[in-house]
């Protein structure tokens, strides 16, 4: 059975694991989400992203 998760979904469930059982603060959360943000429109951006659908990739094979 295929389950399709968006990786959202995800993220956010790692992040609320982390603010909620390893005491991560919010503050910490919001400034990485801030800095991914503002990465994500500089030069950097395509090469993250086939980084990204390439480690999917990888896991869903």
């Amino acid at each position: 059975m295929t389950v399709s998760l968006p990786l959202i979904f995800v993220l956010g469930g790692i992040t609320w694991f982390a603010i909620k059982f390893l005491g991560v603060r919010v503050w910490v959360v919001v400034v990485i989400a801030l800095f991914g943000f503002w990465l994500s429109h500089t030069v950097l951006a395509p090469v993250i992203e086939s980084g990204t659908r390439s480690g999917v990739d990888v896991v869903n094979r």
